[in-house]
């Protein structure tokens, strides 16, 4: 069974959202553990709960502090409980941007509306008061801009004649506590998905000049240079004739770079059927711990090796200035 992935849970109240991920987390399967939950408030009830669960806790106040002080006083807590994903759960501060650049794509949210929508406080008000046939919440990941994340998921609830901001919320809030454990785990659990690894190894691989991508022998592959004369230099590789895993390939500059790679890597590195003989190289990409600088700079590698004099010349010429 994979390692589950080390949640951190910031509060500030209660933490009902918290106790939704709590319980969710208990569910066999499972793909996430609570290893902390912290507050900016010592007596914040969530703590509580935390602690009959057998959850570790942390609180520091933030009053009399700077941002980035207190900020950095929740990371150091953080990173010594060893966690991966922070996840917040009304959480009543405004983080800092050094803060949210630690755990960038790390860091998700719930917010009482469908975003973009209402950003920010009175949600369930503004709702009423716009007129909408529903409201609903919304997880996102954390970035500077307040509410302004992607998106990674959204329940729509209905506004009903007579509601106000009370009883509006009060559902929304049913919802959220259905939608975040779902929109958590399958976050944690992305880089096991085939489809969303070939979309970040397609995206890196198109980015570079002139690329075009043509499938070989049924899997996609990326060519550099035109659509009649162009060289492969790398290929996506799922159950590639018979090997259980899936894998970027690329070349290398020869069997010498092949075999180092390998024995200092075996768990990442492996010679492909057919292609191995040939110096390429495949790189494990369904360990859930994909270092996407590493196989961008592959890709990169890759691409110099057979694309045409003209285009390499030209970033040599680039990188002299």
């Amino acid at each position: 069974m994979a390692e589950k992935a080390r949640i951190g849970i910031l509060i500030s109240g209660r933490g009902s959202n918290m106790a939704a991920l709590v319980y969710a987390a208990k569910a066999p399967g499972c793909p996430y553990e609570i290893v902390l939950v912290a507050s900016n408030h010592p007596d914040a009830p969530g703590l509580t709960l935390a602690e009959a669960e057998g959850i570790a806790t942390f609180a520091h106040p933030h009053k009399g502090l700077s941002r980035e002080t207190h900020d950095a006083i929740m990371h150091e807590a953080l990173v010594e409980a060893g966690v991966e994903y922070v996840v917040l759960a009304g959480y009543m501060r405004i983080l800092s941007d050094g803060f949210v650049s630690k755990w960038t794509d790390r860091m998700l949210n719930i917010h009482p509306s469908l975003l973009p929508k209402y950003k920010g406080l009175d949600t369930y008000q503004r709702a009423i008061d716009a007129g909408d046939r529903v409201a609903g919440c919304s997880v996102h990941l954390v970035t500077p801009e307040l509410d302004d994340g992607p998106i990674l998921a959204q329940t729509e609830v209905a506004i009903l004649p007579g509601d106000d901001a009370d009883s509006l919320a009060s559902r929304i809030l049913i919802a959220e506590h259905q939608l975040y454990p779902g929109a958590l785990a399958r976050y944690v659990t992305r880089e096991a998905d085939p489809d969303w690894i070939l979309a970040e190894v397609r995206r890196r691989a198109l980015a570079l000049e002139e690329t075009h991508e043509r499938a070989s022998f049924g899997a996609p592959g990326w060519r550099v240079g035109s659509e009649t004369t162009g060289k492969y230099f790398a290929y996506f590789a799922q159950s590639h004739h018979g090997e259980a895993s899936i894998a970027l390939l690329v070349k290398t500059t020869g069997i010498d770079e092949q075999t180092a790679l390998i024995d200092a890597d075996p768990d990442l590195y492996y010679a492909p059927k057919f292609y191995g003989k040939s110096g390429w190289i495949a790189i494990r990409l369904d360990q859930g711990r994909t270092d996407w600088d590493h196989i961008g700079e592959w890709l990169y590698k890759s691409w110099c090796q057979v694309a045409p004099k003209r285009l390499t010349r030209l970033i040599e010429i680039a990188d002299q200035f």
